[in-house]
């Protein structure tokens, strides 16, 4: 009787256990002092829009910048075309490129909360030297202007706003750091100080903006615990609404911020984000109570390099048949900080030696030198990474495709109709149309075309991340395609009006770019959106900040790649004098032989992944 009693309180104890656990997140995540969270008090959608709103508020800022810099280029610098793409792209690629730079920071040693706190801190420090430097630029012009001995003054004060933006506004405001005025058709350009000091700001704001992109996305996913499937379910649509709150911030820098630099100025078109670095900052820190925290894991490069350096001094030891026989820790938890432990999978096992336990090893009993023995999870990690490569590869060529709204067109708009009425139109605010779009097809994928696929595919989120990338990239060849049906009407009417020798628009209504534009927000909602859900999902506990930053390297791939293409076109098609298909003067060129060329790019790689994505095996975490 008394054996039956003690089995009924074991049983009544394992069920308050198992009902006490299930009120603290299951993935390891806690709260801002490092103890175990609640459910009901943190993360989730209540702790989101504060994170949302500091992205829609970088973005802004960061867009104020490159919606329109082509233009500034062109029209400021006096760059050609080419040039002014190429440049364009480049800088966009480093952009995408620093990100590398905070994921290792955020993944080793701050955690991702105290890398954003910090970059962003940095980055409105340069933001708030441009209002400093705006409240006096009168007086500079005027004491530049008059010779003043003050002068000396005047530049101890500008050394201090001499970085990130600050030092792009002083580029776009002070004439000495601006080429003269063109006179006619002849414009001087830009001389090798001026291009130093315009390029120095650019380049810092890369920088700063490297700190905080990796990081957001995935903080803003660990407040939803993985553990839980109603909440991996909301996290699938906070992806979806991360990706709408950078396009608002987009939506206002390509209609308001664009508008003012092209009719109240340079200086205060770059200037006016110090505000919303504010404010996203403010939204950042409010939310600070609410978060759930992921631990640092120590530095994902070390334990990569040791798998390596461990596989390769046992590289004559035979693997074993039953994975259980490799080495891993027998806790519950991961030997790695922040990590669940991950199951063993059978591809690559010349990657296995290094969870191997030699003779050695097994004598003495020493386990600890994860230089010579690797855990079954360390080993995996770089396997997942390994399994991910031909997938993060067909995002490159995508990106390459969106670089071309901030370049090619932009210009391709400047040599169409741009006056409705009255009213004159920036060629870059047209990218408002993409904005549009991504803020058009978030909520209907969100909420319309997820509930319906759901019913057919059994998936959780609709579609898989796979699938929804696969469609982006089919859409990325229908965009391609009609930016070419586009130039070729408008070549043909700069053929039949006789203006193909002249460098001036062809009365072509600039809105028929618009299709371009709204294809290729429908593909961004689709790539770009399942891009941020594959890389987190797929991607080891400890490692979600680099692998958010790989993601964004894609872009930055894509933007170089860009700049090579249009090297290697202009090469080719400039050979025995021949103007080339991207002239300074679009109507004597063959812009639409580009943009082919990146459609059937775009539908090669589109085939490439369709086999890599049928080949890809999924994580699986203990």
């Amino acid at each position: 009787m008394g054996s039956v009693e003690d089995e009924a309180s074991l049983v009544e104890e394992a069920l308050l256990q198992d009902e006490e656990s299930k009120r603290y997140t299951g993935d390891g995540s806690v709260d801002f002092k490092g103890r175990p969270v609640l459910k009901q008090n943190t993360g989730n959608w209540k702790a989101c829009p504060f994170i949302l709103g500091n992205e829609c508020c970088e973005r802004l800022a960061y867009y104020g910048i490159a919606t329109n810099l082509v233009t500034y280029l062109t029209r400021k610098l006096h760059e050609g075309n080419v040039s002014a793409a190429r440049n364009v792209t480049t800088w966009q690629g480093t952009c995408y490129l620093a990100p590398l730079i905070g994921a290792i920071i955020a993944d080793s040693y701050w955690g991702r909360y105290w890398t954003i706190a910090a970059f962003s801190t940095i980055y409105f420090i340069c933001f708030y030297s441009v209002f400093k430097f705006l409240n006096m630029e009168g007086d500079v012009v005027n004491k530049l202007s008059h010779g003043s001995k003050d002068w000396k003054v005047y530049t101890r004060r500008l050394k201090k706003v001499a970085q990130g933006m600050c030092t792009l506004t002083l580029s776009a405001s002070v004439p000495a750091l601006k080429p003269a005025e063109c006179l006619g058709s002849v414009c001087p350009p830009a001389t090798p100080a001026q291009y130093a000091v315009f390029f120095f700001g650019l380049y810092l704001i890369a920088l700063g903006t490297g700190g905080i992109k990796p990081c957001v996305s995935s903080f803003g996913a660990d407040q939803f615990d993985d553990t839980d499937a109603q909440e991996r379910i909301k996290k699938g649509s906070f992806f979806n609404w991360f990706y709408f709150s950078i396009n608002i911030g987009a939506l206002v820098s390509s209609t308001f911020i664009v508008w003012i630099q092209e009719n109240a100025g340079w200086g205060l078109g770059f200037g006016i984000p110090a505000l919303f670095m504010g404010l996203a900052i403010g939204s950042f820190f409010l939310g600070t109570p609410l978060y759930r925290f992921q631990k640092p894991g120590g530095s994902p490069i070390t334990r990569m390099c040791q798998v390596v350096v461990a596989s390769f001094r046992k590289r004559n030891l035979v693997v074993p048949e039953d994975s259980s026989l490799l080495y891993e820790t027998p806790d519950k938890s991961s030997a790695i900080e922040g990590s669940r432990k991950l199951e063993h999978s059978d591809e690559l096992r010349c990657l296995d030696r290094a969870a191997v336990v030699s003779d050695a090893e097994r004598k003495s009993g020493y386990y600890s030198d994860k230089w010579r023995l690797c855990t079954v999870t360390q080993v995996e990690e770089l396997k997942i990474l390994i399994r991910m490569f031909p997938i993060w590869a067909t995002g490159i060529v995508f990106a390459a495709v969106y670089a071309q709204m901030s370049t090619l067109f932009v210009e391709q708009g400047t040599m169409m109709e741009t006056r409705v009425g009255s009213f004159n139109i920036p060629p870059a605010s047209l990218s408002s149309f993409d904005v549009i779009s991504v803020i058009f097809w978030v909520p209907v994928y969100d909420r319309i075309i997820v509930p319906i696929a759901r019913k057919f595919t059994g998936k959780e989120r609709g579609f898989s991340e796979l699938q929804r990338m696969g469609i982006g990239l089919f859409i990325s060849v229908l965009c391609m395609s009609a930016a070419a049906i586009v130039e070729i009407t408008r070549l043909q009417l700069a053929k039949e009006l006789d203006l193909v020798d002249k460098p001036v628009a062809v009365p072509l209504n600039i809105f028929l770019q618009i299709p371009q534009y709204f294809l290729l927000g429908a593909a961004e909602v689709f790539t770009f959106v399942g891009q941020l859900e594959f890389f987190y999902d797929q991607s080891p506990d400890a490692m979600r900040s680099l692998c958010s930053a790989l993601s964004l390297l894609t872009t930055s791939l894509g933007n170089y790649l860009s700049s090579f293409i249009l090297t290697v076109v202009t090469y080719f098609t400039t050979q025995g004098g021949s103007p080339g298909w991207i002239p300074d003067n679009l109507n004597k060129g063959h812009l639409d032989y580009f943009f082919w060329l990146l459609a059937g790019l775009s539908l090669l790689n589109m085939l490439v992944y369709i086999v890599a994505a049928k080949r890809y095996k999924q994580k699986k975490a203990s």
